[in-house]
């Protein structure tokens, strides 16, 4: 068999894997045994020369180094993931895996999305969040990330963050809109909102001083714009903070577009702490008025999704970021996360228990005493039960 052939058939014994459930741990949801997405699911023609003239010893010619933080959308019976992959030279792009699965069996299409450009081109993209919305185009928002104007020449690692803005109505043909325009502010984790609200495109931001300080930017807020084809907004409502002691104190950010339930806005989003072994990256949830999107009725205290096991070990550990979820007719519902700014996973649930979770959960009490009452409660109701006997 020929090095190239032998290439191919291990690249497609990988892909095709199946992939297994997990018992579920809390029996909220359950992970599974592969990830999804990581670098081994990228075509070896992406990577290769399969030219034996050119490259008569079959070297990587485009590495890539690791596939995570993926927009997701479930379209004409397929699910359809935006992964963001960065190749070796630390460059990020986005490409769309096709499966007719949730769980296992994604293809990345053929070629990568060549993105437009606006006059002034992106140094690097990642993170985008795919939007479904009521106006008929399908919106794709991604940090768009540039090198400081105001650094000095000598700096080379200071950088600038805004929203950029694609729209397309098959993944296939996309349509650059201008960046957002904001009060001034930097932003990485802008979501469009699925419906009109008060006549308006909404949006979910993150106001944040510096490219990766949150600053005076107090957590998820909420904006208005007449238009996406012009998109400017302006005041930003505080929708959920981030908060003292909590999984979210030192900045939060929406996940992917919020799903509307029965109940109200389902959200998904990350939060962030400090430790002695630096920033720790969660996926947490909250569930928003059907009416207000604004208006948070429902904050499950703590973590949804945290790193476990080799999820924890990386480009950049200890993290669990969330991009994208699906909602399919089944009333399944899909999360999937990166874990260490590597590789992507899926966590299985269904919007039933999620809406259980997040109406029946206690919030964070924010105080140890607070907490610890909390928990004898519980434990005092249990103990009662256990007496009678089940």
């Amino acid at each position: 068999m020929s090095a190239v052939r032998q290439l191919l058939d291990d690249y497609e014994k990988y892909i095709t894997k199946p992939n297994t459930e997990l018992e579920s741990e809390n029996g909220l949801y359950s992970r599974y045994q592969n990830t999804i997405l990581d670098k081994n699911h990228i075509p070896p023609f992406w990577k290769y020369d399969l030219d034996a003239s050119a490259n008569p010893y079959l070297l990587e010619r485009l590495g890539v180094n690791c596939v995570f933080n993926a927009g997701a959308i479930y379209k004409d019976g397929k699910y359809l993931l935006v992964a963001r992959i960065e190749g070796v030279d630390r460059k990020s792009f986005f490409a769309v895996a096709e499966s007719d699965k949730p769980t296992e069996g994604f293809r990345f299409w053929d070629y990568p999305i060549q993105l437009p450009q606006t006059e002034n081109p992106d140094t690097n993209v990642y993170d985008m969040r795919l939007t479904n919305h009521e106006d008929g185009y399908i919106y794709g928002l991604f940090c768009t990330e540039r090198k400081d104007p105001a650094a000095p020449k000598s700096d080379t690692s200071s950088a600038t963050a805004a929203c950029g803005i694609v729209r397309t109505k098959d993944l296939k043909n996309w349509e650059r809109l201008p960046d957002l325009k904001t009060s001034g502010s930097q932003q990485r984790n802008v979501v469009l909102h699925p419906e009109f609200v008060n006549g308006k495109y909404a949006l979910y931001t993150r106001p944040q001083d510096g490219f990766i300080d949150t600053g005076s930017g107090g957590g998820i807020a909420f904006a208005y714009t007449d238009s996406m084809e012009n998109p400017v907004i302006g005041a930003e409502i505080l929708v959920d903070e981030k908060v003292y002691h909590t999984i979210k104190e030192v900045k939060n950010g929406q996940g992917p577009a919020p799903i509307r339930t029965d109940k109200g806005w389902l959200n998904v989003a990350h939060g962030v702490r400090n430790t002695a072994a630096g920033l720790r990256y969660v996926v947490y949830a909250f569930l928003a008025d059907k009416d207000d999107p604004t208006k948070v009725i429902h904050r499950p205290a703590g973590f949804l999704i945290a790193p476990e096991g080799e999820e924890r070990i990386g480009d950049v550990s200890n993290v669990v970021f969330t991009n994208g979820m699906i909602a399919n007719e089944a009333g399944e519902l899909y999360i999937y996360y990166a874990s260490s700014d590597t590789r992507l996973h899926v966590a299985k649930t269904t919007i039933d228990k999620m809406l259980d979770y997040l109406i029946n959960t206690p919030e964070d009490d924010l105080f140890s005493h607070k907490c610890v009452d909390t928990r004898c409660k519980l434990i005092s109701k249990n103990l009662e039960i256990l007496k009678a006997g089940l």
